[in-house]
């Protein structure tokens, strides 16, 4: 078997994992139910996300053949891996959030046409660029996520759970990628990579909110004004987490690798579902049991899980 590499960004593989999210009922969409309003924000938040993965899938293969670095070539191969099967996953959970809210389907589609034209049309500055910016967030996102685990996660399906974990897992791990191809490609204009980051954020933003407000108003969560403001304000706060979260990424220097939760240190459920999976763990559903047995592998408790 092929030694697991220390940190997380080192020789990173492709997980060919299927998460049966289809198996949710319409009542079960708010599947945290430690905080269902995490479950509406990250459900929200996911809905554009396969069709930004494909954008991103176009963007490096319509520069891999500019890439002259070895090491950097083989992470562009495996970061277009791993988001090919993020986006087919998260395309079957967009078709499972359809059956409770009605509008899915149409802010899917505007979410898809969205960045099948830009996919087209953009610049290779601009795919580079724009990709590197919304990967910002995608990793920053998985950092948070990961971070407040036993807060959002404590009680949730194990299906979703264990899909968004693998998620921001491997989010975490070609976090450095787009930003690499970028610095390789465009490093002299660093402006122009700050800019990016800026857009990204504000679609994200805009995206995030418009999905999240149908939901809620589904869900009743807008009747009462008071109750309204509460939990519409959990979607501003994620944003303006995740918002606080990159401002390192504006500094002189910067660079994905040296955020210090990206380092094995940092991170225990990272070190932890790494090894899990790498030692032949079932990671496609993780109950309380579950998880007690993939955070023994990061103690030592278990070298050899049952799958």
């Amino acid at each position: 078997m092929k030694t697991l590499s220390d940190h997380p960004m080192d020789d990173f593989p492709v997980r060919p994992l299927h998460f049966e999210v289809e198996k949710l009922r319409p009542q079960e969409m708010l599947w945290s139910r430690t905080c269902p309003e995490f479950s509406m924000f990250i459900n929200a938040l996911g809905l554009h996300v396969p069709y930004f993965e494909r954008y991103l899938i176009r963007a490096l293969t319509k520069v891999r053949g500019r890439i002259k670095d070895e090491r950097l070539l083989r992470d562009v191969s495996a970061i277009i891996g791993q988001e090919a099967h993020h986006a087919k996953n998260f395309v079957r959970l967009n078709q499972a959030l359809a059956t409770r809210y009605p509008k899915v389907p149409k802010l899917e589609a505007g979410a898809r046409d969205y960045f099948a034209e830009h996919a087209k049309h953009d610049s290779l500055k601009r795919l580079v660029g724009y990709t590197a910016g919304y990967e910002t967030f995608t990793f920053l996102a998985g950092m948070i996520v990961l971070q407040n685990h036993d807060r959002w996660f404590a009680d949730a399906d194990p299906v979703v759970k264990a899909l968004w974990v693998w998620h921001q897992v491997e989010e975490v791990e070609h976090g450095a990628v787009a930003f690499e191809v970028y610095q390789h490609l465009y490093g002299d204009d660093e402006w122009y990579r700050k800019r990016m980051v800026l857009e990204a954020l504000t679609h994200i933003a805009t995206e995030t909110i418009k999905t999240y407000t149908h939901m809620a108003r589904v869900e009743g969560w807008l009747r009462n004004p008071f109750r309204a403001v509460r939990r519409l304000g959990f979607c501003g706060l994620m944003l303006l987490r995740l918002l606080k979260s990159a401002l390192p990424v504006f500094r002189k220097g910067y660079h994905p690798r040296r955020h210090p939760m990206a380092t094995t240190r940092q991170d225990p459920i990272q070190i932890a579902w790494r090894r899990y999976e790498h030692s032949g763990g079932d990671v496609l559903e993780i109950d309380h049991a579950r998880m007690a047995e993939i955070m023994a592998v990061r103690h030592g408790g278990t070298s050899a899980p049952a799958a």
